[in-house]
């Protein structure tokens, strides 16, 4: 037997938190993860889901990947033009001398040791 949810008041929407909506949202920009399961466990439609990822990447919370590669040479390597050089144990990250202070906090916020 399937589930029945009864709304019953004033409220006649279901309310998603920001938080579950990022929670989702995660959840299918996962590697091999299969939307309409998600979707299903979470008692939403797919659509609903592209919906929130959509308005989440237009509210500047998008999702970004990145990939941390050891450098090839551990030797500090002094690169033209860079500003900042910040090494960490097993990454290090180079900010151009062009890069506005926002994207150079956002790039050290990501990169966390």
């Amino acid at each position: 037997m399937g589930q029945v949810t009864v709304f019953s008041g004033v409220q006649r929407r279901r309310y998603w938190s920001d938080e579950q909506k990022h929670a989702l949202v995660s959840a299918i920009s996962a590697p091999g993860a299969n939307v309409a399961e998600i979707s299903r466990l979470a008692d939403v439609r797919p659509g609903q889901i592209y919906r929130w990822r959509r308005q989440l990447e237009q509210a500047g919370h998008g999702f970004a990947q990145v990939q941390v590669q050891p450098d090839p040479d551990p030797a500090p390597v002094a690169v033209a033009g860079t500003a900042i050089i910040v090494e960490f144990e097993r990454a290090t990250v180079r900010i151009p001398a062009g890069a506005s202070p926002g994207l150079a906090a956002a790039v050290l916020r990501s990169v966390k040791p």
